[in-house]
């Protein structure tokens, strides 16, 4: 998916022993977003856009060792080895020995010859690191500006942890201008090393450059364009994130020491074989106990009580990610943890007061967020008309970030209604759910409408659905209403020459709570890659049979 950035400069850092200036540059193309305050909380600052940072450049996918030189030696060993075995007759050996002295000379000789290329290769590559590091990391961050907070977004390179810094104005001494909006930075990771000269000493600026819009283009030296084509994978995994926050939750609070007390088991321990994960036991009144496998060593945390009702057992894995949170430990008041389930994404909110740091993982680090769980197919799915989607839109534009009860009290709009809205913008991308504040934001990801008939189907399973849908196979057989509003349903779906038996259960919100399916799909991943398309098939038609349209 072909992107075009168009910046009015560059990104710039002004630091002397009194001042840093930082002006980032932002998208022309876009609507004007820009934003002028000098910092105050300069330290809290540069630990959480540092941890973001951490989130950007982290990719803890599987790197194979790099045999390279152990090949070289091996296929010289294999010269010495024949050389020994040709030795070993006598009438050969003085030949052999000859040659493999001219071939050993052949050998310096072309290294020789290459050490030269060799050396310029790797000091180009060393250079292009150091000074161009967007050719080696091209997915930037995207920031938004609000009436509340300045906030930026991120995926890492494996795409399968997410960062959100949120920073209320409160963080600065003074906010000079700002229009509100999202728009696309160019934001170098060279910035990195700026970021760690900030003191309390110092006045440090903080600039997305307003400068950089009703700019008339005569000289094209003074833009830089650019057109990225970036994977639909990653544009995927922004609207994948903001539909798994709004997923029912266990949530809990943990203390920054017992944060600590986690990182400092992982940093000590290094597992060889599986299973790689973490197990939370969460009992009611009781403090919160985390199990380590596969040593199954147990930690509990006596300064974190879960407050909730029911007792949980929840398994997480990639759990390596978490230490991204080391350096918000001395900062933050306090870490709440947000589970969705065993093998399902989970979220850590870092509370470092006039800010908030979210660290989003997926089920595994190998499952990225594109991939892992389709969360935009449990998201809700009600039935809503162009109309009042735009009407709840425009509703939401207006103070650009609302709880959806009042913005439904606002609008005078039926609750259901305004949820199936904000999750059809939110899967459309112009819309965020903030989970620390659990309200929804206006946050357009895109200068253009994405393409959704290309994200649509992104996973097959749902594309599957529709057709079993349109073919008549899907028949719900019961729709029962269950505690709490909620809904469940039964039914057959036929698919081939097989009839199975799906069941779904959907919260008054009309999320996906639970479901179960006879098919092999199900047996083998149960819902932790998604619901299978007997799943969404039976859900559609049961849309379909009220009228509505999915």
């Amino acid at each position: 998916m072909e992107f075009e950035y168009r910046y009015h400069g560059s990104t710039a850092v002004d630091s002397s022993a009194r001042a840093t200036s930082m002006s980032f540059s932002p998208d022309t193309r876009r609507e004007p977003t820009y934003f002028v305050g000098e910092l105050g909380k300069c330290l809290e600052f540069r630990e959480a856009i540092s941890a973001l940072h951490d989130v950007v450049v982290s990719d803890l996918r599987f790197k194979p060792k790099d045999k390279t030189e152990y090949k070289e030696w091996l296929a010289k060993q294999e010269q010495v080895n024949w050389q020994q075995v040709a030795l070993q007759r006598s009438r050969n050996a003085a030949d052999i020995k000859r040659m493999q002295e001219e071939l050993d000379g052949l050998y310096r000789t072309s290294s020789t010859r290459m050490q030269g290329f060799y050396n310029a290769k790797r000091r180009y590559f060393d250079y292009l690191y150091q000074k161009d590091r967007d050719a080696w990391f091209v997915l930037d961050p995207v920031i938004t500006v609000h009436p509340d907070e300045v906030f930026f977004e991120c995926f890492s390179q494996d795409e399968s942890t997410y960062g959100r810094l949120g920073a209320r104005y409160e963080v600065f001494k003074q906010v000079k201008e700002f229009a509100c909006g999202t728009t696309n930075i160019d934001y170098s990771a060279a910035l990195y090393d700026e970021f760690q000269k900030i003191r309390r000493y110092k006045t440090t600026m903080f600039t997305v450059d307003p400068s950089g819009f009703g700019v008339q283009t005569t000289a094209e030296d003074d833009f830089k364009e650019l057109k990225i084509d970036l994977p639909d994978s990653w544009v995927r995994g922004f609207l994948q994130v903001s539909s798994a926050m709004t997923l029912p939750t266990i949530s809990f609070d943990l203390h920054p020491m017992d944060v600590h007390n986690l990182c400092f088991v992982l940093r000590r321990h290094k597992e060889k074989v599986g299973p790689r994960s973490l197990r939370y036991i969460l009992r009611p009144g009781r403090p919160v106990k985390v199990v380590f496998e596969p040593w199954n060593r147990e930690v509990v945390f006596p300064r974190s009580i879960f407050r909730g009702d029911k007792e949980h057992e929840v398994r997480v894995w990639g759990r390596r990610r978490i230490l991204i949170l080391e350096r918000l430990i001395q900062l933050a008041n306090k870490f709440t943890v947000h589970l969705l389930g065993t093998g399902l994404p989970s979220f850590y909110i870092a509370d470092l007061g006039d800010m908030n740091f979210t660290l989003g993982l997926s089920g595994w680090t190998a499952n990225d967020w594109s991939t892992a769980g389709n969360f935009d197919l449990m998201a809700p799915r009600a039935a809503v008309d162009e109309f009042t989607k735009r009407r709840v839109f425009e509703g939401l534009k207006k103070r650009w970030f609302y709880k959806p009860d009042a913005l439904a009290r606002e609008l005078e709009l039926d609750t259901s209604a305004v949820y199936g809205a904000l999750a059809a913008y939110t899967q459309a991308g112009r819309a965020m759910y903030d989970l620390d504040k659990q309200v929804y934001r206006v946050r357009e990801l895109s200068r253009d409408p994405l393409p959704m008939d290309k994200l649509r189907f992104a996973n097959d399973r749902e594309a599957e659905a529709q057709a079993l849908v349109h073919q008549n196979h899907a028949t719900v057989r019961q729709a029962l209403p269950s505690g709490e509003g909620g809904l469940v349903l039964r039914g057959r779906v036929r698919d081939g020459s097989h009839n199975y038996e799906p069941e779904l259960a959907l919260d008054r919100d009309e999320r996906l709570a639970s479901a179960s399916c006879t098919c092999n799909f199900y047996q083998q991943n149960k819902l932790y890659k998604g619901p299978c398309q007997h799943i969404l098939a039976l859900r559609i038609q049961h849309r379909r049979a009220q009228g509505g349209v999915v």
